[in-house]
Formats: C-alpha cells, structure tokens, sequence
C-alpha cells in the first residue's frame, strides 16, 4: 500500500510542477495522499463528446466541484495536446501547447481554426450561461484564471485525502 502513496504523490507532484514550470501558478502540494488499488469506474473521467450537464454530472455531483472549478480546470487543456489512439481526438488546444496561460480561453472564443483542437466538452462552455462568462473573464484575466486554477487544481487534488 505505501507503494500506491509514494506512486500517487509522485503523479500529483509532476503536474504541479508541469504547470509551474510551464509558465502557471505555484499549487501547494501536499503528499500521502492514498490512492485506491482499483482504477476509477468508467464514467469518473468526463466525456469529450457531451455537454454541460455531463461536465457538471462528473465534475459537481461525482466530485463535489463548482462551476467556476469545471471551467478553471479546462484551461488546464492548454498544456498538451490530444492523441487520436488514447481519445479519439487529434491535436493541441492551443499554439504552444508547452506554456500554461490563458491562451485555451483565448482559442477557445475565436472559434474554429484549421491544426487546433476544440472538443464538444469545450465548445459546450461558450453556449452554458454560467460558464460562457467565465471563460470571457478568463480569457481577459490571466491572473484571475491563475488564481481560480490553483485553487481548482488543490481541490481535485485532494478529493479523498485525509490526513494521518
């Protein structure tokens, strides 16, 4: 079982450092978190072919995340890239898919463009009434963005953990 910790902590730890390194925000990190022996059932991960009442049935109700949560997160789409044998769907978010900023926002309101990706769950944030306005307030303000992603990115984090 203290295999599965020192694992968990480990992938935790390298997405915090990806996104500090790439350009994001400093997320605390806390490890030991337990992970479980069984990988998550089917569903737990949303789908990229559905709209908002998937994102908000995985993300809210299965999670315990806001709104504002499930838009922060997506910005995180602008790191990486998406590759057709793991999801179906080809591609990067944005221009540089190496530097974490609000630029998946940015994309994301001007539409289509030929070589970047934009996926159904992510277009489904421009025609929700809650969410559109965060996506323009992110879009807008890094720092906002930022800010909301840290704390976003802290709570998905820690879902289940308990400390000793």
């Amino acid at each position: 079982m203290w295999f599965l910790m020192i694992h968990f902590s480990c992938v935790q730890l390298a997405g915090v450092v990806a996104v500090e390194v790439s350009g994001g925000p400093v997320i605390p990190f806390h490890p030991g978190r337990e992970d479980k022996p069984q990988p998550p059932p089917e569903g737990r991960l949303p789908d990229a072919t559905k709209g908002s009442d998937h994102l908000r049935q995985v993300f809210g109700k299965q999670m315990g995340l806001s709104d504002q949560d499930i838009v922060a997160l997506s910005g995180g789409h602008t790191l990486g890239r998406c590759h057709k044998e793991r999801s179906g769907f080809e591609g990067p978010w944005t221009r540089n898919p190496l530097k974490f900023d609000n630029s998946y926002f940015t994309e994301l309101l001007s539409g289509d463009k030929e070589g970047l990706l934009q996926l159904p769950s992510d277009k489904t944030l421009l025609t929700d009434p809650v969410f559109r306005p965060l996506v323009e307030k992110y879009a807008a303000d890094e720092k906002a963005f930022f800010e909301d992603y840290k704390e976003a990115h802290l709570r998905l984090s820690e879902l289940g953990y308990a400390e000793a």
